[in-house]
Formats: structure tokens, C-alpha cells, sequence
């Protein structure tokens, strides 16, 4: 699945739908299978088929979930080295330029997602069958989902709708303004949400919820908070969702797909891939990189350590917040409490050591005897949670030009009653940044820091290296720049 041309003319799921037989004299045969792209749509279980193959490229939120930690101030690159995924560190320490490793592959693997739902789209008409609209629902959701991913890392791109490009037109298409991507997605997410019901019978598949989460988020990341506020209280008012009563079994396999679920990236655990191809996985790698290197213990598997947590997040909670343990794992202080502490060894990693590990997303021994043990965690990437539409509801009610405090109080204390800890009285713009607060408590350790740090402009206050009017955003990939024919212009500053 590693893609190796241009992305925004990659048909990879062609790959799927295609094969050829080996054989000694296969210039004497026929084509054992004679389908392509062009008369693939034939079906019902063509575009289900082909669906699939959309979905599958949200395997890459593992990148995500480690750039929105360490790009902020939350946790820096670790792993064996500093140049172990030397990427990473270059993010981490703000010298990261056009040519990156994990960048390329954020843009590529969301622009082969984009591919791939384009293709359904592109098909819409070709027969009519029961169950139709919701497939190209769901196709928009994740056009609409990927676009997002490229919008908030790199701003104006290149946008291509209900169509594939070929080698010679990828050099015709420049990068679009943010608010033309934005509108897409928009407009796609407004669609998915009117045809899809708030369950799906089918797990980890999109839902009305999902599409109105990701809506409101889109909004709020442009600062509409009216429509934001609008939206995310469909979400709270209209939709099945709670908040999980155990905050701790968030993070586990067996309490997966709980009422907090509004969208997750679904994980099986089976191997696909390896270290040369981690977007091949079936399984979540985060868990494994984010583990304790040569870990001999109870409760973890061995690791990686890779996006270590600071001392600047484990201090910033209250002692009494019971998060701060659940979301940073101490190991120093967690060998001290067990029984048997002078049996429990482990190595730091050369690429750097905070003491702390990602308590959410860490290989435990409940999940060891998979394929790969490193890289095939079955644990979901829990993208969107009820407890994160709380905080953006509370956020949107707060900052819209008539603000509603009152309501931003109920929804910020509802995520902090969860967990007991005392309620939050404030108004005005110290609500705004009690809000950021809270977002920051709750949601360490999975991917959101950066991009909230960026989206309220305190990026520069907090992120060591940051600079502004730059970092803002991520680089264009010199090489696909390259591939375009040298047509798009570098992000300011790069």
C-alpha cells in the first residue's frame, strides 16, 4: 500500500481488483481476469468491495495520533535513536522541513484514501441498488475525513473531487484555497449526515453522529461557532452517545465500542505489513512504538518507546485529577508500587527519556500473542469521542458572538464530573482558556494537541522551536511538489 507515484492519480485500489496469473507461458494465455477500473461498478458488491478499500487507508491515523503529541508539548519523538525515525525528531525539535519521511506519508496516504473514494463517487451512476445511498455516504464522510486530515497539516491543497487523475493532469491542478477545501468538506458532511442513521449494524462504520462531530469540527477549526455550536448540540441532544463511565477502561480492548464512541478507526490485530510498510498493518502500530523498551513485568508488553509524555503534561494535572495517571504511565513510581518491584527491568531508549510513557495507547500483556507483538495492536484509534464533542460544544457556545456560558458549563462539567473532580465557574475568556484546559486533561496522549495549540494561537506560547507565521503548517512534500511539475508554491517560510 505504500504508494510510489503521484498520489492524487493513484488508483491503488486497482491492486485490489486485479489479478494475473504466474505462469511459465502466460504471453500464450488469455487474461485469467479480465475486470479493471474502468468496468469495475457492476454490482452491489463492487462498490461494497470498493468501500472497503476506502475505509482501509484510516489505518494511517497511528501517524496522527503520534505528530498532534509530539509536534506540541506534550511528549517528544523517544525510540532507539534520534535518527530512528528521524522524522519524528525533526518534528519534535521544529527543524522539520520539505523533506520528511512522516510528513510524505501523511500526504500521500490521505490523498490514496481521497483516491479511493473518489472512485465510488465517480461511479455513482453507473447502476442503482439497494443500500447505494448510504455506500456514497459513507465514501463522502471519509473524502470529507481525509481532506481534513490534509487541510489542518499542510492548508491549501490540491483539490480533486468525484474523479481520478492521470499522470499527465496532476501537473494541471494547483493547491486550493483553505475555504474551497473547507466548503467540501463541508458539503460532504452535510450530505453524509442527511443519509445516515445515528448506529450502523456494521462495526466501526460511519454514522450520522460521526458525520455531524467531524462537521462541527471542521466548523470550529474556521472559527464558525455558531454553526459549530449548532451542530455539536445535534450531536449531544439527538444522539445515542454517553460519556463511559470508566474512564480507565477507555483504553482497553474489551470495552471498545462503548456509548462513548462517536467514530473510531477499527484494528484487528492481524499482521499485513512490517516495519517497511506500517500503513500495510491491520493492526494499531501506536501501542507497540509507544511501549516500554525491553519491558520484563506485569500489566505491559514489551516496546519501542516512542512519544514519551513530558514533565510539562504530568505536572499540569492536579494530583487529584485521577486522568493523570491514566493518561501518563510514571515508571518509576508504577515499579515502586508492585509487589516485586526489583523483578521488573526496562531500557531507555537513545533517542531520548521522560521517565513517563502513553498510558492510553501502550502494548499490555492482554493483547501479546499476535502476529508482531510491536506492531499489531488490536486497539482502536478512538478519533472522535462524546467526550471530545462535549469540549468542542463547550468551546463553540463559549466563543459564538452571543456566547452562552451557561451552556459551556454544563458540557465542560459533564466531562469533568466523569471523573470527580471539582466543577468549573468561570465565564467569559477565562472560560475559553479553562476550556483549553480541560481539552488538554482529557484528551492528551491522542493527537489533538497540536492542532488545538495551532487552531486558538497559543502554539508559540507553549511549543518550544515554534515559530510563527511557519509552523502553523506542515511543508508540502518537496517531492510531490516535484511530481506536480514544480507548479505548487511551498507554505510561507519553508
Amino acid at each position: 500500500m505504500i504508494m510510489k507515484r503521484p498520489v492524487l492519480y493513484i488508483a491503488a485500489i486497482i491492486t485490489l481488483l486485479i489479478s494475473f496469473s504466474a505462469c511459465e507461458k502466460y504471453l500464450d494465455l488469455e487474461p485469467q481476469y479480465t475486470q479493471d477500473a474502468e468496468n469495475f461498478f457492476e454490482n452491489p458488491s463492487d462498490y461494497e468491495r470498493a468501500l472497503i478499500g476506502a475505509y482501509d487507508l484510516l489505518q494511517s491515523a497511528f501517524l496522527t495520533s503520534w505528530i498532534g503529541e509530539i509536534a506540541s508539548d506534550n511528549s517528544i519523538a523517544g525510540g532507539e535513536s534520534v535518527t530512528d525515525t528521524e522524522g519524528l525528531h525533526e518534528i519534535d525539535e521544529m527543524r522539520h522541513d520539505a523533506v520528511n519521511t512522516e510528513l510524505r506519508n501523511i500526504f500521500r496516504w490521505n490523498y490514496a484514501g481521497v483516491t479511493r473514494a473518489n472512485y465510488i463517487l465517480e461511479h455513482r451512476d453507473n447502476i442503482d441498488f439497494e443500500g447505494k445511498e448510504t455506500i456514497l455516504a459513507e465514501a463522502s464522510f471519509l473524502r470529507a475525513y481525509y481532506y481534513f486530515e490534509l487541510v489542518k497539516y499542510f492548508g491549501a491543497v490540491p483539490l480533486v473531487v468525484d474523479r481520478r487523475l492521470g499522470a499527465t493532469e496532476v501537473t494541471e491542478v494547483d493547491r486550493a484555497p483553505v475555504s474551497e477545501v473547507y466548503a467540501q468538506i463541508e458539503a460532504d458532511l452535510q450530505y453524509a449526515s442527511e443519509i445516515l442513521d445515528w448506529t450502523n449494524p456494521v462495526k466501526g462504520r460511519v454514522t450520522k453522529g460521526a458525520a455531524l462531530s467531524l462537521l462541527g469540527k471542521a466548523y470550529l477549526y474556521q472559527d464558525k461557532f455558531d454553526l459549530a455550536a449548532q451542530t455539536l448540540d445535534r450531536v449531544i441532544n439527538e444522539g445515542p452517545y454517553s460519556l463511559f463511565g470508566d474512564y480507565a477502561g477507555l483504553w482497553t480492548v474489551d470495552n471498545e465500542n462503548n456509548s462513548e464512541t462517536v467514530f473510531d478507526v477499527e484494528y484487528s490485530g492481524l499482521e499485513g505489513g512490517g516495519y517497511g510498510c506500517l500503513i500495510c498493518l491491520e493492526g494499531n502500530a501506536a501501542p507497540g512504538f509507544n511501549g516500554i523498551r525491553q519491558y520484563e513485568g506485569p500489566i505491559y508488553g514489551d516496546g519501542n518507546s516512542y512519544n514519551l509524555p513530558t514533565q510539562d503534561l504530568y505536572d499540569f494535572f492536579p494530583s487529584t485529577d485521577p486522568r493523570r495517571d491514566i493518561t501518563v504511565l510514571d515508571i518509576e513510581a508504577f515499579i515502586a508500587a508492585q509487589p516485586n518491584p526489583a523483578a521488573i527491568t526496562y531500557a531507555e531508549g537513545g533517542g531520548g527519556h521522560t521517565g513517563f510513557y502513553n498510558n492510553k495507547y501502550i502494548k499490555r500483556k492482554a493483547e501479546l500473542g499476535l502476529p508482531d507483538n510491536d506492531l499489531t495492536s488490536p486497539l482502536n484509534y478512538k478519533a472522535i469521542r462524546y467526550a471530545d464533542v462535549l469540549l468542542m460544544a463547550a468551546e463553540a457556545h463559549n466563543r459564538k458572538p452571543a456566547a452562552n456560558d451557561a451552556q459551556a458549563l454544563i458540557y465542560v462539567n459533564m466531562v469533568r464530573d466523569r471523573v470527580n473532580v471539582t466543577p468549573i465557574a468561570s465565564g467569559g475568556s477565562q472560560l475559553t482558556q479553562d476550556i483549553w484546559k480541560e481539552r488538554r486533561l482529557e484528551l492528551s496522549g491522542e493527537g489533538l494537541r497540536f492542532f488545538d495549540l495551532v487552531r486558538t494561537g497559543e502554539a508559540a506560547n507553549e511549543i518550544d522551536g515554534f515559530v510563527s507565521n511557519k509552523h502553523e503548517l506542515f511543508p508540502i512534500p518537496q517531492v510531490e511538489i516535484d511530481l506536480a511539475g514544480g507548479n505548487w508554491n511551498q507554505n510561507p517560510n519553508y
